[in-house]
């Protein structure tokens, strides 16, 4: 940015103008989001995360783990952001910054030394850990405040792993998740039942009459009957490396991962079932891929989960031009204000507010 100014742009300034901004950032996140809406005509919002590179350890949030974006362990920090998608186009509107256990003083994962580093840091006290998959949810739900309602929501295994974030039919989302193939679920045809009363002790509840399965168990299960070549996306003249050379499409009643609320309420509470579809890489026979969706019945469920699963690789784009391109990866802000999107005012932006600029 610095650069761009030309001979005159005095990096420094511009480092503390960012730093040390008293701007509102749920205004300014709300003006992008209404600018890129009409642009994209955004079918879905995709959930992502990327790592920031970072050479020390003065930032905030910065922990020393392993990190795909540089294939190896080193100092980083993460970010969660929400994109706009369409078949088209897409643009990241929202972001959180992940704060790692690590920095949050009331768990128990805590290191002194990164929590010395907060208030240097200008780290609120309120601020404490909270899961990737929260914070995704928060966004959802900031974004859709500003009046931006598109029906489905994008994301990957590391979220759709999580019980507690696919419960986005409660919020009138439908979604298509990636999981892992461990995950477990309940068939399409299994019916909660519940024992007869003895008169001793509480009453019996509502519950599934055998164990949930693995995913890669009901894919088995389906047979290869189920199964046909169908083609993830397009690889431009190169070796056909992405096709899948088989899929299986099967209901499910998705169990999996959360925290004890929703693991104990899955048979009343998250009851929503979806084609499932697992398949494995023609390159990589070894290697398998499972998708799980909840959309409306008209659409078929052979076709459900592909398209939008395709969809999400638009957003590896974002993320090159945005370092690459627009210097994200070059930031330099080491405060939280600088380098999180913080949460909205109390008197929240609207969509009446100006956005001419």
């Amino acid at each position: 940015m610095a650069a761009r100014l030309g001979e005159d742009g005095n990096r420094q300034a511009l480092d503390h103008f960012v730093t040390s901004s008293s701007w509102d950032a749920a205004h300014v996140r709300a003006r992008l989001t209404w600018r890129m809406q009409p642009v994209i005509k955004p079918t879905a919002l995709v959930i992502d995360d990327t790592g920031f590179l970072e050479d020390g350890d003065a930032s905030a949030c910065v922990t020393r783990q392993y990190t795909g974006t540089a294939g190896k362990v080193t100092n980083w920090q993460a970010g969660v952001a929400l994109h706009l998608a369409s078949d088209g186009a897409s643009a990241a509107v929202n972001w959180r910054l992940f704060l790692p256990e690590s920095w949050d003083p009331a768990l128990l994962k805590a290191d002194p030394v990164k929590v010395a580093r907060r208030d240097a840091c200008a780290i609120p006290a309120e601020v404490g850990h909270v899961e990737k998959w929260q914070l995704a949810l928060d966004m959802i739900d900031e974004t859709r405040s500003w009046g931006i309602e598109v029906p489905q929501v994008i994301a990957d295994g590391a979220y759709g792993d999580t019980a507690a974030f696919r419960l986005l039919e409660e919020r009138g989302l439908d979604y298509v998740v990636g999981i892992s193939t461990t995950t477990t679920a309940q068939p399409e045809d299994a019916q909660p039942c519940t024992r007869a009363y003895t008169g001793r002790w509480r009453r019996p509840v509502s519950a599934q009459p055998e164990l949930a399965q693995r995913v890669k168990s009901l894919v088995i299960a389906a047979g290869k009957s189920s199964a046909r070549p169908v083609q993830w996306r397009k690889d431009h003249g190169r070796a056909a490396a992405s096709a899948d050379s088989s899929a299986c499409t099967r209901g499910s009643w998705p169990c999996g991962s959360g925290p004890p609320d929703v693991r104990s309420a899955r048979h009343s509470r998250h009851r929503a079932s979806g084609p499932l579809a697992a398949g494995r890489m023609a390159s990589r026979p070894g290697r398998a891929r499972a998708v799980l969706a909840l959309q409306p019945a008209r659409i078929h469920p052979a076709a459900r989960p592909r398209a939008p699963a395709k969809r999400r690789w638009r957003i590896e784009n974002d993320y090159r031009e945005m370092k690459q391109a627009l210097g994200l990866a070059h930031f330099e802000g080491r405060t939280w204000p600088a380098g999180t999107t913080t949460s909205p005012s109390p008197q929240s932006p609207t969509p009446s507010a100006p956005c001419s600029d």
